[in-house]
């Protein structure tokens, strides 16, 4: 202690240097004496990991990340050095910030499943000191997947909200009721709580103000980890998102029809108004948009879609007259802010009225059409036929245009479809303002209506989702025993069983489609697409054989020779097509769904009978096999329809296929020459 108070004294001085040495040389060596690495503090070590050692019921969307006691060389944390393993390696991307390493996986875990987690002694901190062993720790994963938020109003970044906005998220599954609170779902102003109510339902939680928003200010929204499915399964981490207010500055009217000064305007017209913003419906009524004939109020309706306003009046105006509009203070944008000043226009009449549709066949919102229908719309007046044409009257469902031809008569429009309507779908009929009258009058606005067909013949739709992509799904085995058996516009799967399981390919082949097993590295995410796909067969057995509506007929033995109609078949045993063809007349319903509920064997024998003939407008694509254990498309079969097996399929020798071989828990064997299309 006195070594650098008093003059050096030379044994001292080298028994000193000596333990130094020693010390220093300790120091050094410690890094390959595990006692020492915490308690000298040199070698880094992992102090922990998330999810922690033996954790259960883990998020199928984890991310994985484990924590440094001190800050690590990047180029030493990579796919090597961290891993992670189930039944099979898990792929996944590496990355590193501070003191922590994330492993984030390139698909969904496995439920049920326990992982093990490495990090190698290839980690090395910046001095390049490595980890002195290999860090391994275990968890397991629950049987579901954690909630998401999937959607919010306002959305992420969105500016200019309005001061008024009820704010909502919506889960991509239900969610608990008491776990959506003021507590769980917040909304902040900077670090200030905005006070508030929530609420709940469906899928969608709300949160409403207890005051107007602050103009132009960044608010922030949270859902906490708190909420939880109905299950109990909470959100993995906070969803936090942010939005910022518009101005306190009033709506304007931007746009009117008529235009201001506008003349020759016809006398059936219909007078809008279009805002600068999404006003207040409340606020558009008769006393705040308004039409004078001088001084003499016009009669009328005021409605009010999107952003503007619509003024109908209760008869056509008089010709060669002068009106003036106005649209009023009391009209209020959705934050409650009003015009700055009374907003008015003119117009003159001239001498025209336009023509309008009377009314059409069906009408509007009309329900239970029959699918042969042929459409119609009556006018107010003879129209130039030369305008009546495909191109201004159209059907449609959705966005798709219905084929059809049309044809003018008296004052009366006809529609006739090329084929027969779809079954349980809705209709939108328009007229378009290219329909003229014959003095060359065109109707004022497009004239649109809707109606919905009769219900489909048959059982609800078995919906496959995911699994729909397959022609061949098994468990354990995929098979082609000889041939060259094609599987055409589909793909062909096989999980938990791996690709080693699938055999036979080549000869057969894959036409329009691939292969994926439950081993498959790449593409990333093949094996989490197989356990959803293989979920969404399971879900889709149960439906076909829980189906109940209409009320199953019961079925036995052999089916051969008979034509059923759409509906649901029910067999409590095995069942059979052996004796003849069995047809499945579709009535001229191109939708009719046909399910079997078969509880034990399903056999098809082929050959000179036992195929599956379609007449009426059936399709494969809607005819459902549920069978309870496993079943055989026959020698020569010609099959139509979705097998959804309990365990296994067979199909014969030269068997054909229009639909799927879809096998729960067994295999799908091709014995010879087989080929399944695309139903």
């Amino acid at each position: 202690e006195n070594f650098f108070t008093t003059k050096p004294q030379p044994m001292k001085t080298k028994k000193l240097l000596t333990a130094i040495t020693i010390f220093l040389a300790v120091i050094l060596a410690a890094c390959k004496k595990d006692d020492f690495v915490e308690v000298v503090g040199v070698c880094p070590v992992v102090v922990s990991t998330n999810p922690v050692n033996a954790a259960t019921g883990v998020p199928l969307e984890k991310i994985i990340t484990i924590t440094f006691n001190e800050e690590m060389n990047p180029s030493t944390i990579n796919q090597t050095t961290i891993t992670l393993q189930g039944t099979t390696p898990v792929t996944g991307t590496v990355t590193y910030s501070g003191n922590v390493a994330t492993f984030t996986p390139s698909g969904l875990l496995a439920a049920n499943t326990t992982y093990t987690g490495k990090v190698t002694t290839g980690v090395k901190d910046l001095k390049g000191n490595a980890l002195q062993t290999n860090y391994l720790w275990t968890f397991s994963t629950g049987a579901t997947l954690s909630p998401v938020v999937i959607a919010t109003d306002p959305v992420d970044k969105t500016t200019g909200v309005v001061l008024n906005k009820i704010v909502s998220a919506t889960f991509s599954v239900p969610m608990d009721p008491l776990t959506i609170t003021g507590s769980t779902f917040t909304l902040q102003q900077g670090t200030a709580a905005v006070a508030g109510t929530v609420a709940y339902s469906g899928s969608t939680a709300t949160f409403t103000p207890s005051v107007l928003l602050t103009a132009n200010t960044v608010y922030t929204g949270t859902i906490t980890t708190s909420a939880k499915n109905t299950a109990g399964t909470p959100l993995v981490n906070n969803y936090v998102w942010s939005f910022t207010t518009g101005s306190l500055s009033g709506p304007t009217v931007i746009a009117t029809d008529p235009l201001n000064n506008a003349t020759g305007v016809i006398l059936n017209k219909i007078v809008t108004a279009t805002f600068s913003v999404p006003m207040d419906p409340l606020s558009i009524t008769t006393s705040t948009f308004t039409i004078l004939q001088g001084t003499t109020p016009v009669a009328g309706t005021v409605s009010y879609s999107g952003s503007t306003a619509t003024f109908t009046p209760a008869v056509p105006f008089a010709s060669g007259t002068l009106y003036s509009a106005t649209i009023t203070t009391g009209a209020k944008n959705q934050a409650g802010i009003a015009l700055a000043n009374n907003y008015v226009w003119t117009f003159t009449t001239g001498l025209l009225i336009a023509p309008v549709v009377l009314s059409t066949d069906p009408a509007n919102n009309a329900t239970g059409v029959l699918l042969n229908k042929i459409i119609t719309a009556t006018f107010s007046v003879p129209m130039d036929a030369l305008s009546i044409t495909g191109s201004t009257f159209t059907i449609k469902q959705g966005t798709t245009a219905v084929a059809g031809s049309v044809t003018y008569s008296g004052s009366t429009a006809t529609f006739t479809p090329t084929a027969n309507l779809l079954s349980g779908v809705t209709y939108t009929g328009t007229i378009t303002t290219g329909a003229k009258n014959i003095a060359g009058t065109s109707l004022l606005n497009d004239y649109v209506w809707k109606f919905s067909t009769v219900a489909t013949l048959g059982g609800t739709f078995v919906d496959l989702k995911s699994v729909g992509r397959f022609g061949i799904i098994a468990g354990v085995g995929v098979s082609n025993n000889a041939g060259f058996s094609e599987i055409r516009n589909q793909d062909v799967g096989i999980s938990p069983g791996v690709r080693s399981s699938i055999t036979g390919f080549p000869p057969a082949i894959i036409i329009g489609g691939a292969i994926f097993a439950s081993d498959d590295i790449a593409p990333p995410g093949v094996p989490a697409m197989l356990i959803q796909a293989k979920q969404d067969l399971t879900d889709a057995y149960l439906f076909a054989e829980a189906a109940v509506s209409p009320a199953p007929a019961t079925v036995s033995g052999d089916l051969g020779g008979q034509t059923l109609v759409p509906g649901i078949y029910k067999s409590t045993s095995t069942l059979m097509v052996q004796s003849g063809d069995l047809t499945l007349d579709a009535k001229g319903d191109v939708n009719a769904v046909w399910i079997f509920q078969v509880a034990a064997a399903f056999t098809t024998v082929g050959g000179a009978g036992g195929n599956i003939i379609l007449s009426g407008g059936a399709q494969a694509k809607n005819i459902f096999w549920q069978t309870g254990s496993s079943a055989t498309i026959g020698d020569y079969t010609s099959f139509q329809g979705t097998v959804l097996a309990l365990t296994s399929i067979t199909m014969n020798s030269h068997a054909v296929a229009t639909g799927r071989m879809l096998a729960r828990n067994g295999s799908v064997v091709m014995t010879s020459t087989n080929i399944i299309n695309k139903p």
